[in-house]
């Protein structure tokens, strides 16, 4: 008997060979990996490829040519950008044999940001914007205005040809492919001069997740921003989709002729201490890019490039910072080197007047020093940059990546900030010391916060005396289940603790109505004892410094009255985490406890006994008196109304406020955190004028029966 051996041969699962290999042609690629190109296919994906369509036609505007721009939201989920720029070109393109309008639409990597002397600074770079845009839409209908002429062309995903369409376009018309080169359709005609170019797609439902749509928000706020940047440029947006408010008008309009100088005023929320900043320059730099010869190789050429600096600035009393960068009027929210270089000059240049002004402003180089934080407190920038190709990391255009930006944005702010702050006019000259006394007395706070923060970690048994000592702490050590309750005075303060669950249940009693902080300096806060007991006791710092990782405990629960002086102490508390303890307010950590205002004793004959029920409302009261008339019951006369949180037994209050199991909070939140600092500012700020106003627009609204006094 005898054996043999052999090499055993891979399996069809194992084998891995050439005919393996697969090659993707032409806008295959995008529909096979859409991510890679609009980052995602939801609703943010959506939004993408509507931002390259418009950044389209913003570049015609930023050429100088066109003036308007418009975007409407049709009914049946299709989108259109009409602009009247020079048109996309109609005359056929030597190389490939096809008309301008079929490359730009279906070549990627082709169009006329190459370096050919079409656009000085645009923002769509890699050409595949409308490419990408048309390879993802279920249908795609370009008409270009040129030479008289109406051209147009359609696609569907990706592939020019003819829809066969009984009445209005739908994207499930029948469809009949070009074979070779598509047709550009002659379909009307124009006046001499009359040029421009609609776009209109329906985002192809086999790549978009379901659910996604167009958001009236962000279009809105980018129209606006975009009119802001390009001054002169007006942008419409118009919505006649069937789920659009009625109460919105249907077109929206925008045009601003003082450019981002109009931008940082319409952002900026808090009084302001300078006037709006104008930084503007330029530089030159050289760089190696590969470019095209005329027999199609790419070369490596030394070019020398441009860089256009413009930048608007002011700063507040508020500590937060509003800083908004954009390339050729791209935003990018990541920053990259012009932010960099930004920073840089201004933390460098504001230590050098603060030094030179050491004396005046009592400052210690040696044990003081200014970082980058205390000179952006309160700022509200926008940073814009012009230049030739930029280098962006990836296709959407988040950061800047152009390395020599960095130097020449840092030596355009370095020069003309030190000429405003060295300057002599009396303007300028009070505005400069009022700057330089803001970012030392930040830099103050910021060393008095961590001073605190540190002090206020939660401590061990042998430490546990450097807390206030009104904090009736609990025993748990898990910060998820812990909850501290603010309480409103000593008397209730005294029913809450034979109330609470002493397990995770803490107590800090307030004494009467906290500092309005809105109107007050940091430094103020932070000597007065209620707010600073607040921030020891919830152990996570306050302004810039706070950290949401340590804080306390995970539930910080207001209980205040159910009257008039109650709400307010709620809204002063309320003030303070929005202002100084955003995050928690953010990440949902931030309740109001709802205390009933009534207890109704119903009557029961016999042994049974009687039943108390709590109502939270005067209509859930009459509600209920109603239901009882009806199954006529009888309840006890007076019906007892709470008036404050002292008035209750600790078994009522535990039931009814502080027990998990039955007690009712509410969840602070907040969705527009622009919104919020706007109505804050309203309600507590400094301005009287424009609060007089909100209470007299809204005297016809006011209850007098609802005023408990």
């Amino acid at each position: 008997m005898s054996t043999s051996s052999s090499t055993p041969r891979p399996s069809s699962k194992t084998a891995y060979d050439a005919r393996h290999l697969q090659v993707l042609e032409g806008l295959e690629a995008v529909r096979k990996r859409p991510g890679m190109y609009i980052g995602s296919t939801d609703s943010r994906g959506l939004m993408h490829c509507l931002w390259e369509i418009l950044d389209n036609a913003v570049d015609e505007a930023l050429g100088g040519f066109g003036e308007s721009i418009s975007v409407i939201l049709h009914p049946d989920a299709s989108v259109e950008v009409r602009d009247t720029g020079r048109g996309v070109p109609v005359d056929t393109e030597p190389r490939t044999g096809l008309t301008g309008v079929e490359v730009v639409y279906t070549k990627l990597h082709a169009g006329g940001k190459f370096g050919g002397g079409s656009y000085a600074a645009a923002g769509g770079l890699h050409g595949v914007g409308a490419s990408v845009v048309n390879a993802l839409s279920g249908r795609l209908d370009v008409e270009v205005d040129r030479a008289g002429t109406t051209y147009a062309m359609s696609f569907q995903r990706g592939r020019a040809g003819v829809f066969a369409d009984d009445g209005e376009p739908r994207p499930d018309a029948p469809f009949t492919p070009a074979e070779g080169p598509a047709e550009l359709r002659k379909v009307g005609k124009v006046k001499r001069g009359v040029t421009g170019t609609r776009v209109r797609y329906w985002a192809d439902p086999q790549i978009f997740v379901k659910g996604s749509h167009f958001s009236l928000d962000d279009l809105t706020r980018r129209a606006r921003q975009t009119a802001f940047l390009v001054p002169g440029l007006e942008l419409s947006v118009t919505d006649h989709r069937p789920e659009a408010s009625p109460d919105q008008p249907a077109t929206r309009t925008f045009r601003y002729d003082g450019g981002i100088s109009e931008f940082v005023e319409f952002l900026a929320q808090d009084e302001r201490i300078t006037d709006v900043i104008r930084l503007q320059g330029s530089g030159e730099y050289t760089e190696t890019i590969p470019v095209l010869d005329k027999n199609g190789h790419m070369v490596s050429t030394d070019v020398d490039r441009t860089c256009e600096v413009d930048i608007a600035l002011r700063w507040g009393s508020d500590y937060e910072t509003t800083l908004r960068s954009f390339v050729n009027i791209v935003a990018t929210p990541k920053g990259g080197t012009h932010v960099t270089g930004f920073e840089q000059a201004m933390v460098k240049t504001l230590r050098k007047q603060i030094e030179n002004q050491a004396r005046r402003v009592k400052f210690n180089a040696k044990n003081e020093k200014i970082e980058k934080d205390d000179t952006l407190a309160g700022l509200t920038a926008v940073i814009s940059v012009r230049i030739d190709e930029p280098q962006f990391e990836g296709q959407t255009k988040e950061v800047l990546g152009t390395p020599a930006i960095r130097a020449i944005v840092a030596k355009v702010v370095e020069q003309q900030l030190t000429a405003f702050l060295t300057s002599t006019k009396k303007g300028e000259k009070e505005q400069a010391a009022l700057v330089i006394d803001k970012v030392v007395s930040e830099m103050r706070a910021r060393i008095a916060a961590r001073m605190h923060k540190e002090v206020s970690r939660r401590k061990n048994a042998l430490e546990s005396s450097t807390m206030p000592t009104k904090l009736a702490d609990c025993r748990t050590t898990d910060v998820d289940r812990s909850e501290l309750f603010i309480v409103e005075g000593d008397s209730a303060l005294g029913t809450a603790k034979n109330a609470r669950t002493s397990e995770f249940q803490a107590l800090l009693p307030i004494r009467g109505k906290i500092l309005n902080v809105q109107k007050a300096s940091i430094t103020d806060m932070l000597k007065n004892a209620e707010c600073a007991a607040i921030i020891q006791v919830i152990g996570a710092g306050s302004g810039r410094t706070f950290d949401l990782e340590a804080a306390r405990y995970g539930k910080i629960i207001m209980m205040t009255d159910a009257d008039v002086d109650g709400a307010h102490i709620r809204t002063l508390l309320l003030t303070l985490f929005h202002r100084y303890m955003r995050p928690l307010v953010e990440a949902g950590r931030v309740y109001a406890a709802v205390p009933p205002l009534h207890r109704v004793e119903i009557v029961h004959g016999g042994a049974k006994k009687n039943e108390f029920v709590y109502t939270y409302s005067e209509a859930e009261l009459n509600k209920l008196l109603k239901s009882l008339e009806r199954r006529n019951k009888r309840y006890k006369e007076p019906i007892q109304r709470y008036k404050g949180l002292g008035e209750m037994d600790a078994d009522q209050l535990a039931d009814t406020t502080m027990d998990p199991g039955h007690r009712t909070l509410r969840r602070v939140r907040i969705e527009d955190a622009e919104a919020a600092s706007a109505m804050f500012e309203l309600l507590m700020g400094s301005e009287v004028a424009p609060r007089k106003q909100f209470i007299i627009e809204g005297a016809e609204e006011l209850d007098r029966e609802r005023i408990d006094a």
